[in-house]
């Protein structure tokens, strides 16, 4: 089995195996006991409840440790998110998200914040790369200089930074067969993360970012201006169903990587992408209305499809052994 890459795709794979290839994460040695870092799990999990409920839902299917390790790398990511994203008068975010880093690498501080204890002890255990998380910071920062994005091959970095990476070290989390898997959930980060950008057109735009490429904006005689006053047309209705058919490709073409998971991890990731999936479906049933509504999916619709998922994901396990 292997992914057909070219263009962006190849240059965001090297991306992966570079980071692959640096440092594994060193044992760290810091003092604590099974109570504070059980209370440091408890944390990772209360926030990923509060803010995902989708992963939070997707995780509960993994083993005990490695549900413990996927929500301590959300809470990480949530952290790094929260530096640049919740800004407060007088805080210097670039500052802030030099001293996290540093917290991170450092055993005596990591044992001091709850999140970090956590991340620590699960990069430590599942032997995540360093460079992945940094690649991950080093992206997030991106939203503090840059706020708009000329082609589709830039946002593609951008997406690999902040989602690509949260995919790699899940793979390690979850546990894989080889590096083979490494293509597979490079593709699953980008659709994730476009799926996003999709979603929240209207609330990044408040926020004064547009994350939608300005070269395909203007093929489809569309301008910020459009973007500013939220019109849906044929124009824009011809855009998104672009943009939708695109991110499902890579949702598809990302799909066989599921067999390469070790087998306890497979209906996981496979809740985790198909449920957000769903996202594109709902944003379609609205006439791609993302300006004055935030597409979603309840509750209820993802449990009446995690059989579905179950089986698709025993399918994708099939066809990849044979």
């Amino acid at each position: 089995m292997a992914v057909q890459a070219q263009g962006w795709e190849r240059r965001l794979i090297d991306f992966a195996y570079e980071a692959l290839e640096g440092q594994i994460a060193a044992a760290l040695h810091f003092t604590n006991d099974d109570r504070s870092l059980a209370a440091a799990y408890k944390t990772c999990e209360q926030l990923t409840k509060s803010h995902s409920r989708t992963f939070h839902m997707a995780s509960g299917f993994l083993t005990r440790d490695k549900r413990r390790g996927a929500r301590a790398l959300y809470a990480f990511c949530r952290v790094c998110d929260n530096i640049v994203d919740v800004r407060t008068e007088g805080n210097d975010p670039r500052a802030d998200l030099a001293r996290w880093r540093d917290q991170l690498l450092d055993p005596n501080q990591a044992s001091g914040d709850p999140v970090a204890l956590a991340w620590a002890d699960t990069r430590t255990r599942y032997r995540i790369p360093w460079r992945y998380a940094e690649q991950l910071i080093e992206g997030v920062a991106r939203d503090l200089e840059t706020v708009r994005y000329e082609t589709f091959d830039e946002l593609a970095d951008y997406c690999y930074g902040v989602a690509s990476t949260v995919g790699l070290m899940a793979m390690h989390i979850v546990g894989f067969e080889d590096t083979r898997a490494i293509p597979f959930a490079v593709k699953l980060g980008v659709a994730l993360q476009l799926t996003n950008i999709l979603r929240d057109v209207g609330e990044d735009w408040r926020a004064g970012r547009l994350y939608l490429p300005q070269e395909e904006l203007a093929e489809f005689g569309l301008s910020e201006a459009d973007i500013a006053t939220g019109q849906i047309d044929d124009r824009w209705r011809a855009f998104m169903r672009f943009q939708i058919e695109r991110t499902r490709e890579l949702f598809s073409e990302a799909m066989p990587g599921i067999a390469l998971l070790n087998p306890d991890g497979r209906f996981a990731i496979a809740a985790s992408a198909e449920l957000y999936r769903r996202i594109l479906d709902d944003i379609e049933v609205h006439d791609y209305d993302v300006f004055s509504r935030r597409a979603h999916i309840t509750t209820w619709a993802k449990v009446r499809r995690l059989p579905g998922i179950w089986r698709l994901s025993k399918q994708v396990t099939q066809e990849g052994d044979g």
